[in-house]
């Protein structure tokens, strides 16, 4: 629920269109037959950058959301879903 904060919420669409455009150059990288590092490299700097969105929202969420539900009495469900989403990332790995 970005719509908490509009300047969180333009900062992960800027980042998402950076990552979109990079992989639009991956897949022009591939098609052209680039060096193989080169474009690991590339596709690394995506996963770095996905990861970064990832911060910012979870960041996000446990200051608006989660706060807001512990202060009502019921943070559990999303202390649950916050431990679930690290749980499976943790088993992508």
């Amino acid at each position: 629920m970005l719509h908490h904060n509009l300047k969180i919420k333009n900062d992960v669409l800027k980042r998402l269109s950076y990552i979109i455009g990079h992989l639009e150059g991956v897949d022009r990288m591939v098609q052209g037959d680039k060096y193989c590092i080169e474009i690991v490299k590339q596709i690394q700097a995506i996963q770095s950058a996905l990861t970064k969105v990832s911060e910012i929202v979870l960041e996000d969420h446990l200051k608006t959301c989660v706060s807001t539900a512990i202060k009502e009495g019921h943070g559990g469900k999303y202390i649950r879903e916050i431990m679930e989403a690290i749980k499976h990332k943790s088993k992508t790995k």
